[in-house]
């Protein structure tokens, strides 16, 4: 019979090159910004000063921090990634880092953002772990470009 790990590793090949789905819609305000802003000391007058961003920023609105629009990832994929076979035994998902990152454009205050996820590899790496690589691709409703395209790494412990 096969380990919980032997499975995952098996149903996980079979997705590569496969998009796993796209997240639902979530809308960066201001408060999440400042909220950022706050957390990481970054208070650059284009994050948090919407009347001087009006006046001075090419943008002519506050915009979310490229490292925000990151950070949001894990929130949303969660709910584009299925929960199935491949996770039967999983006693953890840490979060591993990332190989590559761009911020081909802004994130404005009250964008509707959304993730989509292409699983790219996935390599057992110790007796109990495996490793996804995926594409995420953070897409901003009305914009033909995404504010972030992202290889993240995750580490799957299987029991």
């Amino acid at each position: 019979m096969a380990s919980n790990i032997e499975r995952a590793l098996k149903t996980w090949k079979e997705r590569e090159g496969a998009v796993e789905g796209t997240g639902d819609w979530h809308t960066v305000d201001q408060t999440q910004i400042n909220a950022f802003a706050d957390a990481t000391l970054d208070r650059q007058f284009i994050h948090v000063d919407p009347e001087l961003s009006a006046q001075r920023s090419p943008y002519k609105v506050t915009i979310a921090h490229g490292f925000l629009t990151l950070s949001l990832v894990p929130h949303l994929t969660a709910s584009a990634l299925k929960s199935d076979a491949a996770r039967e035994g999983l006693a953890a998902a840490i979060n591993y880092g990332l190989d590559r990152v761009r911020f081909p454009t802004p994130v404005k205050v009250g964008s509707r953002v959304r993730a989509k996820s292409e699983l790219l590899s996935a390599e057992q790496v110790a007796p109990n772990t495996l490793q996804l690589k995926r594409r995420v691709t953070v897409e901003i409703d009305g914009s033909d470009k995404p504010g972030c395209v992202a290889e993240t790494l995750v580490r799957l412990v299987y029991t």
